[in-house]
């Protein structure tokens, strides 16, 4: 079965259209070393209170941030280990990293085999 890595990442609004470029980038880049999938999502209908934990809350938004949900599949998790491990060898991930759309200390990140694929 596929594996997957999930991210919840708080970002500022004013730094989203830098986030969508430097993200396209990272996608080619992924699925060219391997990935399946690489999929970003920015929150949209993101308040209902009394239902879990809303991802604002989670993610611990303050004013002026929205959250984005992304993930990227992979074959295998052993794929998804040695993709990234060229991922982050790759000079053009580096140079992205250098001017960051997001505080990567409050991102959320995991790995998670999938075991339902309707």
């Amino acid at each position: 079965m596929a594996y997957v890595d999930a991210f919840v990442i708080p970002i500022p609004r004013k730094k989203l259209a830098l986030y969508r470029r430097q993200a396209r980038k990272a996608g080619k880049i992924w699925r060219e070393l391997g990935a399946v999938e690489f999929r970003e999502c920015v929150g949209d209908d993101l308040n209902h209170e009394g239902v879990g934990i809303s991802f604002p809350k989670l993610a611990r938004l303050t004013p002026g941030e929205t959250v984005m949900f992304s993930w990227i599949v992979y074959k295998l998790r052993a794929q998804r280990d040695r993709v990234n491990a060229k991922v982050m060898k790759d000079p053009r991930i580096a140079k992205m990293m250098n001017v960051m759309a997001f505080d990567v200390k409050r991102m959320t990140y995991g790995g998670f085999r999938l075991i339902v694929d309707a």
